[in-house]
């Protein structure tokens, strides 16, 4: 439990670092072009990570370092990257920072049916109750006005983004016990590295000195301690179940909009945080519920009289004479047989 209060305790970290990109970068996005923008978060990003590693490279020597069989999850980590901040700035472009911030909650029906189709993660009824309250809201935002049928661009744009970190979020939960250093320094300089190039070829200039330090520093603070936290809590809880805690992100930067860019409620705001609010409402009560009492992978063998197996960490029934990770062999009755079994299904 104490392992699972932390990783909360870092996903709610990673929503509040991130919150604060959206407003700061439509201010900057004034003076700095859109591709340069995600270029230089990202940069800062990995830089400032980078510099973080400088004091930690002893403990991070035991770490698990990624491998060639993480290749294709690195790779699709960092192209997806590429595309979800350039989205995002284009949004930030044609739309307002509020909506944009709001409509970044999209970003959990994204991560959360990318899971259940291709990664086999458990999706509960109240799960699918919050995506379709999220849903719904999304859609809402994405158009003009009541009176008006019009879609806009920006929000299009916004939910492109989401939509790629979704998957996104879906090939990092696949490295993530592996070194988080590692992880956030190859995004950062690999995805801003790759935006560069695309900057380029699109003829944009980078802007003066004192924009670009600006820009990375709020990479370092929104993309770098927010991936880095984000990561963490990961390992404990899955893709779907930190996205969920992820969620008021988009409810501090819609804040954060209205306080620093005086942007101005509407009602069809009003309506979609609404509703928002209540789908976000469902997926965290959805993960404070589903909490397991395993934290650990099985490995079964049956025999008439019992299992052998090793423990990781906690499992259900006491043992007394035995360590956690010693290997042994005892009786289990049929219930208990069954729910073990389960838990490897839906968790291993």
């Amino acid at each position: 439990m104490r392992h699972t209060l932390k990783a909360i305790i870092y996903a709610i970290l990673a929503a509040v670092f991130y919150a604060i990109n959206t407003p700061l970068s439509k201010i900057l996005l004034e003076k700095v072009p859109t591709t340069i923008m995600a270029a230089l978060l990202y940069l800062g990003a990995g830089l400032g990570v980078g510099i973080m590693y400088l004091f930690h490279w002893r403990d991070e020597r035991k770490a698990d370092h990624l491998s060639r069989r993480d290749l294709p999850y690195t790779i699709g980590m960092i192209v997806l990257d590429i595309l979800a901040p350039i989205f995002l700035m284009m949004g930030l472009n044609y739309g307002s920072a509020s909506n944009a911030a709001l409509l970044g909650n999209f970003e959990i029906v994204a991560t959360t049916l990318i899971a259940l189709l291709i990664f086999r993660e458990i999706v509960t009824r109240k799960l699918w109750i919050a995506i379709l309250f999220i849903t719904i809201a999304s859609i809402t935002l994405s158009f003009e006005g009541a009176d008006s049928f019009q879609f806009s661009y920006g929000s299009l744009f916004v939910l492109l983004a989401t939509a790629c970190w979704g998957l996104e979020n879906n090939c990092t939960r696949n490295i993530s016990a592996k070194s988080t250093y590692q992880i956030v320094v190859l995004k950062g300089l690999f995805s801003g590295g790759g935006s560069v190039v695309i900057a380029f070829l699109l003829g944009e200039q980078f802007p003066s000195v004192r924009y670009v330090l600006f820009a990375m520093l709020l990479g370092f603070v929104a993309y770098g301690l927010s991936i880095f936290m984000y990561i963490r809590a990961q390992r404990e809880l899955g893709a779907a179940k930190t996205s969920a805690y992820y969620a008021i992100a988009p409810f501090i930067g819609a804040f954060l909009s209205f306080l620093l860019l005086g942007e101005k409620l509407t009602r069809i705001y009003v309506v979609a945080l609404c509703l928002m609010v209540i789908g976000t409402a469902f997926v965290i009560l959805d993960t404070i519920g589903k909490h397991h009492a395993h934290q650990h992978q099985h490995i079964i063998t049956h025999t008439h009289d019992g299992i052998t197996h090793s423990h990781t960490i906690t499992h259900s029934h006491a043992h007394n004479h035995y360590g956690d990770n010693e290997e042994h062999s005892h009786r289990h009755t049929k219930a208990q047989l069954e729910q073990d079994l389960w838990v490897i299904h839906h968790h291993v």
